[in-house]
């Protein structure tokens, strides 16, 4: 997604697991973060920091700071409790605690910190729940479809390789406990990739830590995952723009306003490969091994926390329009589904679904 929100429209817009990277998410939807008019004398001030992190970006907008706020040192405790949490939970520092449990070749329980263990508990519950649509050990097959690190696919994997990608992917295979918080993996092999959660994680965090400020109206986003509190610098609820899941162009879909939730969006049409004249998704089913081939484009999650919108909104883009959006009605989940319409002709056209509970809560403004 890209951030930007209906709200910010004069400013200009300050990998992995399925790739829902989610391009900085703006592989999903591009959530254009603005503050439209709050340059206006008769607004509050909007004060914003932004840095980089989880190789993308965030965005804190708080709306009428307290005059005894120190700008730097939340600025600084921000950006520390982001490195913490990358220490924690990244696949790209060789030191995390993440990164030292993937390169184990240990199938006894491997100490870790209690906030690792919160998040892949979070995962495995979406992934039960999911039947298996959400899994933070997909990454095997990720990389054998070319987008990994390494360079993106010229041929088909073969039979072999999948099979041998298949037998290294399973949630089952991953264990955690909380007393002594600790990971176990079943097979020396496995690896685990919590981009698909630890946004929306990280996040929820970054929201703690403005409320302990005593701030009450506040936007928070990293890479395109939010969560918003309050209201903006119009006196308004936070208005988000989902982007047009169109690989073209980039154009608002539809508008919703956050009050006091997170949000969370995984899309599907600007991050593929091409092989022998087909495109194929770069977002994995693991029940496969295979990209998914359906006609939804994009789906986004209103949630009380970032990490729990952040994961199902995968779980759910996985699943399809039709088992995706039962199941959502079933566990109650507030999502809104975008999908290819059946008999597109000239352009993209698209279709869109509301969960009852989506609807329920008077997102759409």
């Amino acid at each position: 997604m890209i951030v930007t929100s209906v709200d910010e429209a004069r400013s200009p817009p300050a990998r992995s697991l399925y790739v829902k990277c989610r391009y900085q998410v703006l592989c999903g939807l591009c959530l254009l973060l603005v503050l439209v008019g709050c340059g206006r004398e008769s607004e509050p001030r909007v004060l914003a920091l932004r840095g980089s992190t989880m190789g993308t970006s965030y965005s804190v907008q708080i709306v009428a700071p307290p005059a005894e706020l120190d700008r730097d040192a939340l600025a600084a405790a921000i950006d520390a409790r982001l490195a913490d949490i990358n220490r924690r939970m990244s696949t790209y520092q060789p030191s995390s605690e993440l990164s030292r449990f993937n390169h184990s070749q240990t199938t006894d329980w491997f100490l870790v910190s209690p906030e690792l263990v919160a998040v892949v508990a979070a995962a495995r519950a979406v992934s039960a729940a999911s039947a298996g649509a959400f899994d933070v050990t997909v990454g095997p097959l990720v990389n054998l479809w070319g987008f990994g690190p390494t360079p993106s696919a010229d041929d088909l994997p073969t039979a072999g390789d999948l099979q041998a990608a298949r037998a290294r992917v399973g949630w089952r295979q991953l264990e955690v406990q909380s007393q002594p918080p600790a990971l176990r993996k079943s097979r020396p092999d496995l690896s685990v990739d919590l981009s698909a959660i630890a946004k929306g994680y990280a996040v929820d965090r970054l929201a703690a830590l403005v409320e302990a400020h005593g701030i009450e109206d506040y936007l928070v986003e990293i890479g395109g995952e939010l969560r918003g509190r309050g209201v903006n610098g119009r006196g308004e609820p936070w208005r988000i723009a989902i982007e047009r899941p169109e690989a073209s162009r980039r154009a608002v879909f539809e508008v919703v306003a956050l009050r006091d939730i997170g949000m969370a969006t995984s899309g599907d049409y600007r991050n593929f490969v091409e092989i022998d004249g087909k495109r194929y998704s770069h977002t994995i089913d693991p029940a496969t091994g295979r990209p998914v081939d359906h006609r939804l484009a994009s789906v986004t999650v209103l949630a009380d926390d970032c990490m729990q919108a952040d994961a199902w909104a995968t779980a759910l883009l996985v699943l399809g329009p039709e088992r995706g959006l039962e199941l959502a009605e079933q566990l109650g989940l507030a999502a809104l589904f975008i999908e290819h319409a059946p008999a597109a002709s000239a352009g993209e056209a698209f279709v869109s679904q509301a969960t009852a509970a989506f609807a329920a809560l008077g997102a759409r403004p």
